[in-house]
Parts: structure tokens; C-alpha cells; sequence
């Protein structure tokens, strides 16, 4: 493998300021980022990609290849919480396992963008519409990780007396605010088109890359502040935080080449399969599986999973499609 992929990646501002961040955690810096100002980011993140994802969606059309992205999309977020939850029971109650395998059936999207401005360093095209996969990876594993709380909780006996209110956990998943402006924006940006892109491309090109660096620089704060978490977890989920992504993203490979993605499409496919959920999935999760313990799930998924799959991951994953797509 060309070592070069990975340094590049490393040398990224992004992935710089993301090790900032957990290196100002760990020398005891004062360093801190107000809590508005990340969540503001994050929204603009969202707003962006889904916008420009919209216009590249009406651009390219709705052709066979789109519609078979969006099924393998969807495809896999219903999956890879099956079957990783088997192997999470392997060691954890089935509490902690749905959540756990909830939050990798769902998808990062700072993993994606990372990913997109890699593939941007390197000159290699990816197309619009997947970020409608990626709008459609959000929700479903939350579905599937409390439809597996309900089958397995009660086949143990530790069916707790709560019940679920299905209404609430649809609208949490479908509804939640990232879901929201993601969509929202995707179909604005279809509805707008060239004229909308041209009239916001310094608010949503100009800025972007500034934008995500900052955001990363907060996300190194957080991941480094939960790494003493992972005391809690054990070699077992370290293990599994890492290796799963692997096995994922060469899931998505498989699926990418037998659709006949490009490259591009198919690092970003990959990358979808790979990525853990630390955002809208604990958050529902926290709201619906309260006796799943969060440091399993958010400490995983932000703290291994993520800086793997921005350091060695996308490069790595990269250099399988090259090897595949030659």
C-alpha cells in the first residue's frame, strides 16, 4: 500500500486540528469551545452537504445507478445492526448491544465529509447523490436497534416495565434535527438547482473547509475527554470498534463494485458502511434504551471508531477500491 495516502490524509488541516483538539486535552489545556458554537457548525455542516447533494442529485437525474445506491443504502443500515448485535451479545446484555449495534448500522456524517475532502486532495470525482445514502443511513439502524430491544429483552427476562411509544421513536428517527435539515436541504438544493447554488456557493463552498476544521478541532476535544472511557469497555469493544468498520467497509466495497459504482462513490459507500453514529443514534437511543450505558456506545463510536476511520481508514479503504477497480 502507498503510504502516501495516509500521510496525505494525516496532513490534512482537518485531521491536524482534530489532533490539536485531543492533545489540548491531554497537556491540560484551558482550551475550550463554547457548546453553541459546535452545534452551529454542525447544523451548517448538514445544511451544506445536503444542499450541494441536492444539486448534484437534479444534475445527474435519477437514473438505475442511483436507485440501486439508495437500496444498498438502505440495505446495510438494516444489516449491520442485526447482525453485530449477535456478536455483542456475545459479552454484553442485550441492552447495551442494540445500542451499541444501533450505532454502527447508522453512519457519521463528519466521517463523510472528511472523506469527500480527501477525495477532493486527491482529484477524484464523486457524485452528489450520495448524500441522499447518507440521509437515508441515519435513521433506519435506530429502528432496527429497538425492534431487537423489544424481541430479545423480553426473551431474557429483562423485559423493563417501560414501553415503547413507537409514534416518539419514529418521529426521533426521522424527525431528529440532523435527519431534518439534511433532507431539508437535499430537497431544496434539488428544487433550486444551478441558480440556488450560485446565489449560496460563497455561504456553502467558501466557507466549508474553514468550517469542518473547526468542527474537527472541537470533535478531537470530545474524543480525547472520552478515552477514559474506554477503561470501561474493555479489549473486547476496543476491538470490535476497530475491526467492524473493516469488515463493513469491505461489505460496502463488494456492494459498490457489483453496482459498478466509480471510485469515488465507492470510497464514500464504504465510508458510510464504516462509520459509527455519535450524534442523532445516542441521542435517541439515550431517549428510548435508557438502561443501555452511554459510555459503551458514544466512547466507542467517537473515540475509536472515528479517529480510525479519518486517519488510516479512508486511505486504506482507497487503496482496496483501487485494487478492485483496476
Amino acid at each position: 500500500m502507498d503510504a502516501s495516502l495516509i500521510v496525505s490524509n494525516i496532513l490534512n488541516p482537518p485531521v491536524l486540528f482534530f489532533f490539536l483538539g485531543m492533545t489540548a486535552v491531554l497537556v491540560k489545556s484551558d482550551l475550550e469551545i463554547p457548546p453553541p458554537i459546535p452545534k452551529l457548525f454542525s447544523l451548517y455542516l448538514l445544511f451544506a452537504i445536503g444542499f450541494k447533494g441536492g444539486v448534484e442529485l437534479i444534475k445527474s437525474g435519477i437514473t438505475q445507478e442511483v436507485i440501486l445506491t439508495l437500496l444498498a443504502a438502505i440495505l446495510m443500515a438494516c444489516f449491520v445492526p442485526v447482525y453485530t448485535f449477535f456478536i455483542l451479545k456475545l459479552k454484553l446484555d442485550t441492552y447495551d448491544a442494540a445500542a451499541i449495534a444501533a450505532t454502527y448500522g447508522s453512519i457519521s456524517a463528519v466521517t463523510f465529509i472528511t472523506a469527500s475532502a480527501f477525495l477532493s486532495e486527491l482529484g477524484i470525482d464523486y457524485d452528489g447523490y450520495m448524500v441522499a445514502a447518507l440521509a437515508l443511513m441515519e435513521s433506519p439502524a435506530i429502528i432496527v436497534g429497538l425492534i431487537l430491544v423489544n424481541l430479545f429483552a423480553s426473551e431474557s427476562g429483562k423485559q423493563s416495565d417501560r414501553d415503547f411509544v413507537w409514534s416518539e421513536v419514529l418521529r426521533d428517527a426521522f424527525l431528529n434535527s440532523s435527519v431534518f435539515l439534511l433532507v431539508g436541504s437535499l430537497i431544496i438544493g434539488f428544487l433550486t438547482g444551478e441558480h440556488g447554488w450560485h446565489v449560496l456557493e460563497p455561504f456553502t463552498q467558501g466557507m466549508f473547509y474553514g468550517v469542518l476544521t473547526f468542527f474537527l478541532l472541537d470533535m478531537g476535544l470530545v474524543a480525547a475527554r472520552r478515552i477514559k472511557d474506554l477503561q470501561k469497555t474493555g479489549i473486547f469493544l476496543i476491538s470490535f470498534a476497530i475491526l467492524i468498520p473493516i469488515v463493513n467497509a469491505v461489505l460496502g466495497l463488494l456492494i459498490a463494485w457489483f453496482i459498478g459504482m466509480p471510485r469515488g462513490d465507492a470510497l464514500l459507500f464504504s465510508v458510510l458502511c464504516a462509520s459509527a453514529s455519535y450524534i442523532a443514534v445516542p441521542a435517541a437511543m439515550r431517549l428510548t434504551v435508557p438502561e443501555a450505558n452511554p459510555s459503551l456506545y458514544v466512547s466507542t463510536a467517537l473515540a475509536v471508531t472515528f479517529p480510525f476511520n479519518i486517519i488510516v481508514g479512508i486511505p486504506v479503504y482507497l487503496y482496496g477500491i483501487n485494487l478492485f477497480w483496476r
